[in-house]
């Protein structure tokens, strides 16, 4: 079992940033994919970045240059931070972590709302 503890949503303006933390505890030995995710009222839960075993970044079209996930092996976390908000990052951000067995956990999310 994998568990996921997201941190450091919060309130701000249009043009400042966020940097979000995703602490794993568990079984957290064989990771296929750890990535960030953000989900708003009436839509689907859409992947905003995403990192690999090998350390292979990839990112949402809409935040391309403006965040950046990264990991702390050591630690166990992974980072997601944001620059340059924009009211429409507004959303709930989730952490997902994708076993080599296909399992996929969640964490309960935090919130990040950017105001004009």
């Amino acid at each position: 079992q994998v568990q996921l503890v997201e941190s450091g949503g919060d309130l701000v303006q249009a043009g400042g940033s966020l940097r979000l933390s995703c602490a794993a505890s568990g079984s957290i030995f064989s990771i296929r994919y750890t990535g960030w995710y953000r989900q708003t009222p009436g839509n689907q839960r859409a992947l905003v970045a995403v990192i690999d075993n090998s350390g292979t970044t990839d990112y949402a079209d809409s935040v391309k240059g403006r965040f950046t996930i990264s990991r702390d092996n050591a630690e166990n976390t992974v980072y997601l931070q944001m620059n340059n908000l924009k009211p429409e990052d507004t959303a709930v951000y989730y952490c997902q972590v994708r076993t080599r067995n296909w399992s996929t956990y969640w964490g309960r999310g935090t919130q990040v709302t950017v105001s004009s």
